[in-house]
């Protein structure tokens, strides 16, 4: 059986390339050929696709999860999750992340990645635990780095827990593209000999890599790589899907995958993506190859994310500045994976010391709290004269974070409890409490004016 492909169009694709800003309505049209193109699966939730559908979208991402299923009928629909964090920016209770996992999968998630930011698996038990019990998939990542404490023995010794934990599948998730092909083999080749689950490889095409390391990755035994369709691919995107089927065509991992039906899937974005690059929601930064990911370790994501913020602050000009000191921020913090939060912590504290002019002068909420362990235990120690400097004599906690969280959603049910129309209302605003009652409160205006030109004039009564 040849290796099988994740798509990433409707997910990571436009996440790394235009911020998330690709609307329901533009997937739906070409939906019936992604089903029937041979996809092992298809990521289309999570990740910031939530925050992005309630905060300019307008959508509610139940909403789009739940119609994406109905046209999607074969292939396994995939979401992204950041364990603890479900899909905000910090931890949450195990009560939450439970619901929020039942609610996933009896929408239509069939597979679920999850990931923690500094890989300490402790993060990862809940969500794995629930996704067992609602009988999803539960696919456990590596964050994957370089770094002098990140090895194969470390990865493996954090496979060995995912396993035990009850993943049902590994992935190594190289989110700034530094994965290096014989890397690939190599941990890819390990992975394989030690465990008897499936694996598979993210990678990003940032730094040129990505599709000679899906080569060795295959090569080596990898079970599914992730790619999107051609005109949403390469840049800070995926490897493109077409050029990897037809390298496999005739061997031993040939895909199965037609060159025709993909270009015609191909033929349905390429005119959506110059639109996208016309309105400017694709910056022509995020699509060329940048080797200096090499050395900072910027994913793709994150550099749209200082394009945005510093061209606000009419500040562009220091964006080297900032690509330069956002390694040394992370050496301080003990080497964190880039990856959502801590690609945010760290870029957030190496923007703030470019512009301040001084290092740790400013210093935000999230960074302390990263700092006094509750995000998870970094892979190495920080240094302690870093950690005055940034949150004084305050204590480090060494236990799993969530242990000291109480259940929350009862309470958070309470506080918005006049706003609910589905259960799933609870957790979108337990996840973004700000922008998800602005989103229900435009949805109840729009819907009493929609009542409101329904109302009989004449007997002064509704019609239904």
């Amino acid at each position: 059986m040849g290796v099988k492909f994740t798509d990433t169009t409707y997910r990571d694709a436009h996440q790394s390339l235009m911020a998330t800003r690709m609307s329901t309505d533009v997937m739906l049209p070409i939906a019936e050929k992604m089903d029937n193109a041979g996809y092992h699966s298809l990521e289309m939730w999570g990740g910031a696709t939530f925050d992005s559908c309630l905060r300019y979208l307008n959508e509610d991402p139940w909403e789009r999860l739940r119609i994406i299923r109905k046209h999607i009928k074969k292939t396994k629909l995939q979401m992204l999750l950041r364990g603890q964090n479900i899909l905000g920016y910090k931890h949450y209770a195990d009560d939450v992340v439970e619901e929020f996992v039942k609610r996933a999968i009896g929408n239509g998630i069939d597979i679920i990645r999850v990931f923690d930011a500094v890989n300490d698996v402790r993060n990862l038990e809940t969500a794995v635990r629930a996704i067992n019990r609602e009988k999803g998939h539960a696919q456990c990542c590596i964050s994957y780095t370089i770094s002098p404490v990140h090895n194969t023995d470390y990865y493996l010794e954090r496979a060995k827990r995912m396993k035990e934990i009850g993943a049902d599948s590994l992935c190594i998730k190289d989110m700034s593209g530094i994965l290096e092909p014989y890397a690939a083999y190599d941990l890819v080749k390990a992975l394989k000999t030690n465990f008897d689950l499936p694996v598979q490889v993210h990678t990003h095409y940032t730094c040129g890599l990505a599709s000679m390391t899906y080569l060795k990755a295959i090569e080596a035994g990898a079970d599914v790589v992730d790619t999107a369709i051609s005109p949403m691919a390469l840049g800070t995107s995926q490897p493109a899907a077409e050029p990897i089927v037809s390298a496999l065509q005739g061997t031993e991992y040939d895909t199965g995958m037609s060159l025709v039906e993909l270009d015609e899937i191909a033929s349905y974005f390429r005119p959506l993506k110059d639109k996208y690059f016309a309105d400017g929601l694709i910056n022509e930064k995020v699509l060329s190859i940048d080797t200096r990911t090499l050395i900072n370790q910027i994913p793709g994501g994150m550099m749209s994310n200082f394009i945005s913020q510093l061209k606000e602050q009419n500040k562009l000009d220091k964006m080297d500045d900032v690509m330069k000191e956002v390694p040394r921020v992370r050496e301080d913090l003990g080497y964190p994976p880039l990856v959502t939060p801590t690609s945010q912590i760290v870029g957030t504290q190496a923007l703030f010391n470019v512009l301040a002019g001084e290092r740790y002068k400013m210093v935000p909420k999230e960074v302390k709290d990263y700092v006094k362990g509750l995000y998870g235990q970094p892979a190495k120690e920080m240094d302690p004269s870093i950690i005055k400097k940034i949150i004084g004599d305050e204590k480090v906690i060494t236990h799993r974070p969530a242990d000291d969280i109480p259940p929350q959603l009862e309470s958070i049910r309470n506080e918005m409890k006049e706003y609910i129309e589905q259960e799933e209302d609870v957790l979108s605003y337990a996840l973004f409490p700000q922008i998800a009652m602005k989103f229900f409160k435009e949805r109840w205006t729009k819907r009493y004016r929609i009542e409101s030109d329904l109302y009989n004039e004449e007997d002064k009564t509704h019609p239904v």
